[in-house]
């Protein structure tokens, strides 16, 4: 068989599973690298950037997690990221990080990085994608969003996009991936596509990625899922991850009928066709009742008063998840700011027409 190139890049999420510390770090990137993984993926966490602090808590793999607190805790100063750069391009492998808003955002371009990873409770985070675009690529992952919400995003990103097809669930059930979407979602958008993948299994989901054409594959990575990150329970050791880059490879070499053919010889037809699924876009059923609290909505920083205006500093782009009450989508950010509140709206709740 001849030799073909890589066509799909490889993402180690490390996020935040270093927890501040960079001997960790180091060990992390340097055995995300001996797998093969193309890139090692952080995250720069500020936590007024993501949430309120009346977010409450979320119950995730690991366990019930105090979300506000938590994300002050991930916290990091800059010289940090400088140093997460530095030990990437030792080990030879690409750095990207996800912003949260536009500080974060500030903070890697004066790192000088070349690209950036929007995570999806961000893809409709408008003035995030706005300022995104000085980027040479803005990669968006597309958990709990519809084909509008990524046609509004990308009219904003540019056709040097990569959508990445995603269920934000942890884990994510693999029959929900319906990854015969991507030539879709390429051809409709007219960018790029690859896959955020939160199952379980290293080798299906991504394999069927590269066959089908994607371009990338990003899944997190641990040393172990014991490791105290907020994602440990659901991502890969490097053990599981090499097997994912040999997986993906593989699929590059035989492309997409031999690899279902061959899938399914080992993992049961029925099973590869649930993977693959209609292709038809639709909110995955395990991550559809959060679309309105884990997207971004226009939420109160303090308490609004009736007859007192909205304005940028008693409001913000923010997370609501599970506990407060989500308000208007970001695009109506600019029409909602200087109208006053007709009745008081309390702090961290939603923004509403109906409160204005």
């Amino acid at each position: 068989m001849t030799e073909k190139p890589n066509l799909c890049r490889i993402v180690a999420e490390i996020g935040t599973a270093h927890g501040g510390s960079r001997d960790k770090a180091r060990r992390l990137i340097g055995a995300a690298a001996e797998t093969g993984a193309d890139t090692v993926k952080f995250q720069w966490v500020i936590a007024r950037e993501i949430l309120h602090p009346r977010a409450g808590s979320l119950d995730l793999p690991g366990g019930s997690i105090p979300l506000y607190q938590r994300f002050l805790e991930l916290e990091q100063p800059p010289e940090f990221y400088t140093f997460l750069k530095e030990e990437c391009e030792r080990a030879g492998v690409g750095f990207l990080c996800s912003p949260f808003g536009l500080e974060s955002l500030a903070g890697l371009r004066a790192l000088g990085v070349r690209e950036v990873k929007i995570a999806s409770p961000e893809l409709n985070h408008l003035p995030l994608l706005e300022e995104a675009r000085c980027f040479d690529g803005v990669i968006l992952s597309s958990g709990v969003s519809t084909l509008g919400d990524m046609e509004e995003a990308v009219a904003v990103t540019g056709d040097s996009t990569v959508i990445l097809h995603c269920v934000t669930r942890y884990p994510a059930p693999e029959e929900e991936y319906n990854l015969n979407l991507l030539p879709h979602l390429a051809a409709v958008l007219g960018v790029a596509t690859g896959v955020s993948d939160h199952s379980l299994n290293p080798v299906l989901v991504p394999a069927l990625t590269a066959a089908l054409g994607g371009v990338m594959v990003e899944k997190h990575f641990t040393l172990s899922k014991t490791g105290g990150g907020l994602d440990d329970p659901i991502a890969l050791g490097p053990e599981e991850f090499t097997t994912l880059v040999q997986a993906v490879r593989r699929a590059e070499r035989e492309g997409r009928e031999e690899t279902i053919r061959r899938l399914s010889a080992g993992f049961g037809e029925a099973r590869v066709r649930a993977v693959l699924g209609s292709g038809k876009k639709v909110l995955a059923p395990s991550e559809a009742p959060y679309y309105d609290t884990t997207n971004r909505s226009i939420m109160a920083l303090e308490d609004i008063a009736p007859g007192e205006p909205v304005s940028r500093e008693n409001s913000a782009l923010l997370r609501s998840e599970t506990n407060l009450t989500p308000g208007l989508p970001p695009r109506f950010w600019p029409l909602v700011l200087g109208r006053r509140a007709q009745k008081k709206i309390p702090s961290g709740e939603g923004i509403t027409w109906e409160a204005l």
